[in-house]
């Protein structure tokens, strides 16, 4: 027996294939671009989605996905994508890094239960309704990542608490907030009924099971957020478990049984399997990085680490990794980032070790937020793309003083997406998720560079 898992990140779509013990048996992924067709938006078409998710199936081996029983979802979080009663999208995608409703945030004054970000689905579809007529005129569903691409394989109109409860439209429990959505002028109808992440949403359709070089009729999971399928893929179950991922963004996540007191700059979701997060939210973490390896010049990410780890940090250079502004724990979308302290010694290595260093410094921003919260941590489980190098993890483990267990492959969450197709036809249950192995890293501090840097962080903030 086999689920699999497909993820709809920011900047690729990863595939993964599980057997009947959890193991992952065969990944692939394909990649696409975000475009800013003008500052600070960010979009990707569907048809891009669909493009990567039928090149990354052809790449999977043809008896293991002849062997697939159920299908689960994990998606990118946040954005909407404005869709007509047969599901056609009816633009591009509008991702959660895009800023162009900043200036409308004033719909959600607060105190907030949760920190509302531009790039949500409210504050986006605020600014479509002002700009977009036509798109509004024709569209009958606001959908999320996943729960669009669920519809596009043969399922159902249907969200999760996980997905709706981020939009900034739903109560933290994840049921819409009708009245609140009646007062920005948007239609009750658009938002697609609930269903646990775990329920069956529908099955794979003749169609695209031809494509997919699938069985039609394969039960498919109404499927979550990527983050929460990150935790179930990490094998996240007990109050207290913290998760940090590292992809296109970042997240620390603290699995909650009740659902914690509200903080400034830190969320509290609902997790897919029922439970809660706690959670902060970093806006750049790869996006930051990619940039800096595309303006150095690397040709690839091995030389890039290579030579930022050749030698020792610089004992002056800074970076603020804040390109595209940041959610926590400043939730300052106007912030932007840059190299501070540089000399005529400095070389191209000396920069990406910066970057390096800034975007932990960065997450450790947000665990110390975590951590005055009344939540102390001192060992978290380490996803994504921030776990493949060991010298990333090791840096990682020195910024924030934690002690870091490496999940044993980069694919939480599509395994996790994988594991919610198992629940979806009785395979699991939510307490039958145990624990991947792990692979402990040692921690060192470098707390005076820290403090340079959010110290410099408070100097410039006047300036954005």
């Amino acid at each position: 027996m086999r689920f699999l898992g497909i993820d709809l990140d920011t900047g690729s779509l990863k595939l993964a294939i599980v057997d009947e013990d959890g193991r992952e048996i065969a990944s692939s992924g394909a990649a696409y671009a975000v475009t800013s067709a003008q500052p600070g938006w960010a979009e990707t078409t569907v048809d891009a989605w669909w493009s990567a998710l039928v090149d990354a199936a052809a790449r999977l081996p043809a008896s293991e996905r002849e062997a697939v029983s159920a299908i689960g979802l994990s998606g990118q979080m946040h954005g909407v994508v404005a869709t007509a009663a047969d599901g056609r999208a009816l633009r591009a995608a509008m991702l959660w890094p895009d800023t162009r409703a900043s200036g409308l945030l004033d719909a959600w004054p607060e105190p907030q239960p949760n920190p509302v970000a531009p790039g949500m689905a409210g504050p986006l579809l605020r600014w479509l309704v002002l700009n977009e007529r036509a798109v509004i005129d024709e569209t009958r569903w606001a959908l999320q990542a996943k729960d669009w691409l669920r519809v596009k394989l043969g399922g159902a109109f249907l969200t999760d608490p996980s997905d709706a409860c981020a939009t900034a439209l739903a109560v933290p429990s994840g049921e819409w907030n009708e009245a609140f959505i009646g007062t920005l002028g948007l239609p009750r109808a658009w938002f697609a009924p609930l269903a646990a992440s775990h329920e069956r949403g529908g099955v794979l359709s003749e169609a695209a099971a031809s494509t997919l070089g699938l069985k039609a009729g394969i039960p498919m999971a109404v499927g979550a957020g990527d983050t929460p399928c990150a935790e179930v893929g990490s094998g996240l179950s007990l109050d207290g478990d913290a998760l940090l991922t590292t992809g296109t963004g970042g997240q620390i996540v603290v699995m909650c049984d009740e659902a914690p007191a509200p903080v400034r700059g830190l969320h509290t979701y609902r997790a897919a399997t029922g439970t809660w997060y706690r959670m902060a939210a970093m806006q750049n973490v790869g996006v930051a990085l990619e940039r800096v390896r595309e303006w150095l010049g690397y040709a690839s990410w091995p030389e890039a680490y290579d030579d930022a780890f050749s030698s020792d940090a610089s004992a002056s250079v800074v970076f603020l990794p804040y390109l595209s502004g940041e959610r926590s724990p400043w939730m300052n979308p106007a912030a932007r980032g840059g190299w501070l302290g540089l000399g005529l010694n400095d070389t191209r290595g000396k920069l990406m070790r910066a970057a390096f260093e800034g975007v932990a410094f960065a997450l450790r921003a947000d665990l110390d937020a975590i951590r005055q919260s009344g939540t102390p941590l001192t060992s978290m489980r380490l996803a994504g793309g921030g776990s493949i190098d060991p010298r990333g993890r090791q840096l990682l483990a020195d910024a924030l003083h934690v002690e870091l267990h490496a999940v044993d492959c980069p694919n939480a969450a599509p395994r996790g997406a994988a594991m919610l197709g198992g629940m979806a036809i009785g395979h699991w249950r939510a307490g039958e998720l145990g624990a991947l192995a792990a692979t402990p890293q040692e921690n060192a501090a470098l707390d005076e560079r820290h403090a340079r840097f959010i110290a410099l962080y408070g100097r410039v903030e006047s300036w954005f």
